[in-house]
């Protein structure tokens, strides 16, 4: 089986007697409260899902890996993983101590080693990582209004936060055992923060086609206010997977990651953490993880020309554009249809929204009609609350 990031799976989670000790000591701790954003990264750095880190990024990563695309021992690693505190805070927090970082609720979420404190700049972290210092990019915007001070260093995480969607949360250690009893060799990742439709149906079974099985994927960490709620998605993935995949060769899990929409650094990020969950290839569309006009349509595809594959290992699949053509009478994409795009069923995300929105359901060309349904009962039930 393909190796964690780094060679080791890494898992900072107390039990036991070791976390009620840690929760007994954090009593005495500094206490500095963190919010949702924070707390999904700390849970994601102790399941082993961001190995090889076993904490937040002291200077010396963070600055090597905004600037590189590397941790400073030279591993790949595109997205900064940072634990922000105000200058205040910052200035009462001494390095080399521990310190106890509290949920919303009041309570111990975990205990870190506070190996840094520094200060950064948020323009360059922005230029840097998402291409752009505009504030309207929802990375770019969340950069801005983060604390002056970053800390780094070790965790050991003493609570899980509930989960809502627990039955479909397999960590990293349950995906590796499960493709292990499954008999599977090669597992590809499917992406996505979006309902499932036609064209991102054609590209997992395409991929799956050539590996032994599809991991469908769905990042349902923080997203957009815009995007389609997670609870309706979990919904359209269950239908959908329960009617058109073959239920031996396809596993529906989540991933609790907080999108950046960091378009190609993201995509190397995410292809790294389906590492860690044991797969060996990961697909990569049109404009993955981008937003706006931001990133150029295959962007995420050029940004692994930027490393050695043996760096990553996991072996990505290059999809372009994909839909339904009208004459070749099923689903193609711009590398395999000769006809022109007259002929193509395509639909923007703004106009499938505004079809939703009446009761329409899109063309069965473009999606599913048991999603469609899904959707529109969904959103339905989400405007009159």
């Amino acid at each position: 089986m393909i190796k964690p990031h780094g060679g080791k799976l890494i898992n900072r989670v107390l039990d036991g007697a070791a976390r009620e000790a840690a929760r007994e000591k954090a009593q005495s701790l500094p206490r500095v409260t963190v919010g949702q954003d924070t707390l999904t990264d700390l849970e994601n750095i102790a399941q082993g899902v961001f190995s090889p880190l076993e904490g937040f990024m002291n200077q010396k990563d963070f600055q090597s890996v905004v600037d590189t695309m590397r941790l400073s021992n030279g591993l790949p690693w595109t997205i900064p993983i940072m634990l922000d505190v105000e200058k205040e805070m910052g200035d009462r927090l001494q390095v080399d101590s521990e310190i106890a970082l509290i949920d919303p609720a009041g309570d111990v979420a975990a205990i870190m080693y506070l190996e840094d404190k520094y200060s950064y700049d948020r323009e360059q972290l922005a230029r840097q990582v998402f291409k752009t210092t505009e504030d309207k990019h929802p990375g770019v915007r969340k950069v801005y209004s983060m604390g002056e001070v970053l800390l780094g260093g070790r965790i050991d995480l003493v609570k899980k936060q509930p989960d809502p969607y627990a039955r479909y949360n397999l960590s990293p250690r349950e995906t590796r055992l499960l493709f292990k009893e499954k008999g599977w060799d090669t597992v590809v990742a499917f992406q996505t923060r979006n309902p499932v439709h036609r064209a991102h149906e054609y590209l997992q079974k395409c991929a799956l086609e050539v590996v032994d099985g599809l991991l469908l994927h769905p990042l349902v960490g923080g997203t957009k206010s815009d995007d389609i709620p997670t609870d309706i998605r979990i919904q359209c993935y269950e239908v959908i997977v329960s009617k058109y995949y073959h239920p031996q060769r396809t596993i529906f899990s989540v991933m609790p990651v907080n999108m950046r929409y960091a378009g190609p650094r993201e995509a190397i990020f995410h292809a790294l953490l389906r590492k860690n969950y044991g797969c060996t290839h990961f697909i990569v569309g049109r404009d993955h993880a981008g937003v706006g006009n931001y990133y150029g349509t295959y962007d995420a595809h050029y940004i692994f020309r930027e490393f050695e594959p043996q760096e990553l290992e996991i072996t990505p699949f290059f999809f372009e554009h994909a839909f339904y053509c009208k004459q070749c009478g099923g689903m193609a994409s711009s590398k395999t249809c000769p006809h022109d795009s007259s002929n193509h069923v395509f639909l923007s995300g703004t106009k499938v929204r505004e079809m939703l929105s009446r009761g329409e359901i899109p063309p069965k060309e473009f999606t599913r009609q048991e999603v469609a349904e899904v959707l529109i009962a969904g959103l339905r039930q989400k405007q009159q609350q």
